[in-house]
C-alpha cells in the first residue's frame, strides 16, 4: 500500500539556481496557473499547505522540490498562461521549464494538468508537445472534476484526448480535491515506478 510517511519541501529553484543533485527518481506537475496545481500536491502529499496556494494565479514562479519519504521528489513546475503576467516574468518561466525539461534525464514521469471543464488552450496543447519532444509521454490530469456531474466525466475526458490529439483509448485520470477521487490511481503510477522501494 502507498503511504506518504514525510512530505517536505527540499528546495527551490529560481532562474540562476542550480538544480538540485541526487539519484531519487522525480516526478513532474505541469499545468497553467489556476489549474489546481498546488492544491493536488497538498491532496497527495496529505498536507494542507505545504505547496502554496493562493487566489492569485501565477504566484508559483521557482520549481518546487518536495521530498517523499526519501525515496522520490515531486517537482511543481511554474504555472503558464497567466495573461497578466508581463512578458519578462513569462520568458523566465519559460526557461524555468525548459532547462528542467532539457536537464539529465532523471524523470521518471510528468503529469500535465488540465482543467476538466474546458478544452485545451493554446498553451496546454503546446506544453502537450514540449513535453513529447523532451522525449516523455504526459500522464494527463483533468482537475476539478467536482465541478461537473460525474455523468458527464467521460465526455469531458474525450474532449480533452481530442484537443491534444491523443489515442481514443488514452487514460486521463479525472482528480477532484473535495473527494480525492483520482488520488489513487495517481499513487498506483507512482508506486509503480518506485518499485523494489520498502513500504511504500
Amino acid at each position: 500500500m502507498f503511504k506518504i510517511k514525510s512530505a517536505d519541501l527540499q528546495m527551490v529553484c529560481g532562474v540562476e539556481s542550480k538544480l538540485p543533485q541526487h539519484t531519487l527518481p522525480e516526478f513532474a506537475f505541469a499545468g497553467r496557473s489556476n489549474v489546481g496545481k498546488s492544491t493536488l500536491i497538498n491532496g497527495l502529499m496529505n498536507r494542507k499547505s505545504l505547496a502554496r496556494t493562493s487566489s492569485q494565479p501565477g504566484k508559483t514562479q521557482t520549481i518546487n522540490f518536495y521530498n517523499i519519504n526519501d525515496d522520490f521528489f515531486l517537482v511543481d513546475l511554474p504555472g503558464y498562461g497567466y495573461t497578466k503576467a508581463n512578458v519578462e516574468v513569462k520568458a523566465k518561466w519559460g526557461q524555468m521549464v525548459e532547462r528542467y525539461l532539457s536537464s539529465p534525464k532523471r524523470m521518471a514521469a510528468i503529469f500535465l494538468l488540465l482543467d476538466i471543464r474546458h478544452k485545451p488552450s493554446a498553451n496546454d496543447c503546446r506544453m502537450y508537445e514540449w513535453i513529447k519532444s523532451s522525449g516523455y509521454e504526459p500522464i494527463i490530469i483533468a482537475t476539478k472534476a467536482d465541478k461537473i456531474n460525474r455523468s458527464q466525466i467521460g465526455k469531458h475526458q474525450a474532449m480533452l484526448r481530442m484537443g491534444l490529439g491523443m489515442a481514443k483509448i488514452a487514460p486521463i485520470i479525472a482528480y477532484s480535491s473535495l473527494t480525492k477521487a483520482g488520488r489513487e490511481e495517481i499513487y498506483e503510477i507512482l508506486a509503480s515506478y518506485c518499485e523494489g522501494k520498502d513500504e511504500l
